[in-house]
């Protein structure tokens, strides 16, 4: 019997889809990084005439539910569409593309069901059985492989803002060892009245600019959105002749074991992960040339993960896109996780705008986009509960 260590397979992206506050689509959203587009505004999906925070990067809904003809259709929940919207654009560039599971990660499902559903019981009215049905947290990828006629297994992943990150660097790991060739990955998350409150309940959430890293920063914005890759073990994409947009060389994980909603000061918690993720990708902190941050612009968080970054990378560009389009929770790291490999296929640097003025040695990528050249990349995803999780890219070469 041969007992020789095989070599972990290599783990391609051949195909995403996006959509976000950015765009619908992958062209869209490159062209809104270039153009540094803020895309956060006035809340207008419920009432926060009562909050200290009144704005958020949100989806058109006119254009997000323009394709939802059909009377049941009409009953999904907004994440639903996201992630209906988001498949479109993966199944269209890799239609032939099969998976054998998906993995996704979310923090709210249909929360704005639920939320409906709590005032009715509350005011007597009678209660729609369909927001129940739509409100679990699993529902929304159920829907999206339903409406391409996909039938496999789906794992939900709540790791807080994480949630999207650790689901694509859990999918990695999968297809890494051998156990799967191909799945399907990402996050998802939709705006919802109960989560807004309570961010602004933990003064949180900001009533000014989102303004990751600068000096002056105040808090964080909400945002919403999926998106979706394509994972498949290298050797077998490229005998099936698919296009490969990049690949997953990395994934590292750690806890704070700190603060509920507080990260360990000396950012121990957000270094183990890139760390971690480093040794897997067997790279060297120089050899990364770009990180997408988590970058809240809360005060403790981006201290924390600005004192990791300096400590281990030195110099290295580092952006916060959610300053412009929010933080979209469980779907943050997968947005982001699309974002950077745009940077990577497009040698740019995706800009962190609204700075000015930091109290931290980084390198930020201010208000514009920059060119560049480079071929490994980073994306960083804290959560509450300290929460970490890194994903390295690689642009694909044979």
């Amino acid at each position: 019997m041969n007992s020789a260590k095989q070599d972990p397979r290599r783990v391609a992206i051949v195909a995403a889809g996006i959509v976000s506050p950015l765009g619908f689509g992958l062209t869209e959203t490159l062209q809104s990084l270039r153009q540094a587009r803020d895309c956060v505004t006035p809340v207008t999906a419920f009432p926060v005439d009562k909050t200290r925070c009144k704005t958020a990067a949100q989806i058109d809904d006119e254009r997000l539910l323009s394709k939802a003809q059909r009377r049941r259709d009409r009953r999904l929940h907004r994440a639903s569409h996201m992630v209906i919207a988001a498949l479109a654009e993966l199944l269209e560039a890799a239609p032939e593309f099969p998976p054998e599971i998906a993995i996704v990660g979310t923090t709210s499902g249909g929360m704005s069901f639920g939320e409906n559903f709590y005032r009715s019981l509350g005011n007597g009215n009678g209660c729609s059985a369909a927001l129940i049905a739509n409100y679990p947290p699993q529902k929304q990828i159920v829907d999206a492989m339903e409406k391409f006629g996909i039938n496999v297994p789906a794992e939900v992943i709540a790791n807080a803002c994480a949630s999207g990150t650790n689901a694509i660097g859990h999918a990695f790991n999968a297809i890494r060892a051998g156990r799967y060739q191909r799945i399907l990955a990402g996050g998802y998350d939709a705006l919802s009245e109960l989560v807004f409150v309570g961010f602004d309940s933990l003064q949180a959430a900001t009533p000014e600019k989102c303004r990751p890293f600068d000096c002056n920063r105040s808090g964080m914005v909400l945002g919403e959105g999926a998106a979706l890759f394509a994972l498949e073990e290298l050797e077998t994409a490229c005998s099936r002749g698919t296009e490969i947009l990049g690949e997953i060389i990395g994934y590292g994980i750690s806890t704070d074991n700190h603060h509920l909603t507080q990260p360990n000061p000396d950012g121990s918690g957000p270094r183990r992960a890139m760390e971690q993720a480093l040794a897997q990708a067997r790279l060297a902190p120089d050899q990364v040339g770009y990180i997408n941050a988590h970058g809240t612009a809360t005060i403790l968080n981006d201290s924390a993960e600005g004192k990791a970054i300096m400590e281990l990378f030195g110099s290295v560009p580092v952006s916060s896109t959610k300053s412009m389009m929010g933080h979209s929770l469980g779907a943050a790291g997968a947005i982001e996780a699309a974002v950077t490999l745009l940077a990577l296929q497009h040698q740019f640097l995706p800009p962190n705008i609204n700075f000015r003025e930091s109290d931290l040695s980084l390198n930020v990528v201010a208000n514009e986009a920059r060119e560049a050249q480079f071929d490994c990349a980073v994306s960083n995803s804290f959560g509450f509960g300290g929460t970490n999780a890194t994903i390295v890219f690689r642009k694909f070469a044979r």
